[in-house]
C-alpha cells in the first residue's frame, strides 16, 4: 500500500517540478512582453492566463499531495527503511521545487514593478493622446470659426 502511494507522490512532485519550470518559462516571456517597446496588451493578458492555469494545476497536484500523504504519513514513519529511496527522492525533490518556488517570488517581484511601470508609461501615453486630442479639436474649432470671418477683417492692411 505505502508504495504505490509514496510512487504517486513522486511522480505528482516531479509533475509539479515540470509545471514549475513551466511557470518560471512564462514569467520570462512576461519580462520580454513588458520590456517591448510596443506594448502588446493581448500577449500580456494571454500570458497571464497562461500562468493562471499552471498556477491551477499547482493547486490541485498540492491538494492531492496533501491528501496521500495523510494516507500513509503513520506507515512510511514506522517504515522509514523499507522506504528509504522514495523519501530520498521526495526530499531531493522538495528541495528543487522551494529552489524554483524562491526563484519565480524574486521574478513575480521583478515584472510585478515592470509592469506598474509599464501601465503607469501606458496611462501617460493615453492622457498625452487625449491632449494631443483635445488640443487638436479646439485648433480646429478655432480654424473653423475663422472660416465665418469676413476677409475685410483678417487683412486691414489694406
Amino acid at each position: 500500500m505505502g508504495n504505490d502511494y509514496l510512487s504517486v507522490m513522486v511522480q505528482s512532485l516531479q509533475k509539479k517540478v515540470r509545471i514549475l519550470d513551466g511557470i518560471i518559462e512564462k514569467n520570462k516571456e512576461q519580462h520580454q512582453i513588458l520590456e517591448q517597446e510596443e506594448f502588446d496588451a493581448d500577449a500580456f493578458e494571454g500570458n497571464v492566463q497562461e500562468k493562471s492555469d499552471l498556477v491551477d494545476q499547482i493547486i490541485f497536484l498540492d491538494e492531492g499531495f496533501e491528501d496521500l500523504y495523510g494516507r500513509v504519513k503513520a506507515v512510511v514513519e514506522a517504515e522509514k527503511q523499507e522506504h528509504k529511496e522514495e523519501i530520498l527522492l521526495m526530499k531531493q525533490l522538495i528541495t528543487e521545487i522551494t529552489e524554483k518556488s524562491v526563484t519565480i517570488q524574486s521574478e513575480e517581484i521583478r515584472n510585478r514593478r515592470l509592469m506598474e511601470l509599464r501601465f503607469s508609461q501606458e496611462r501617460k501615453k493615453v492622457r498625452n493622446r487625449k491632449n494631443t486630442s483635445a488640443v487638436a479639436n479646439q485648433y480646429y474649432k478655432s480654424m473653423s470659426k475663422l472660416e465665418h470671418v469676413d476677409a475685410q477683417f483678417m487683412d486691414r492692411k489694406k
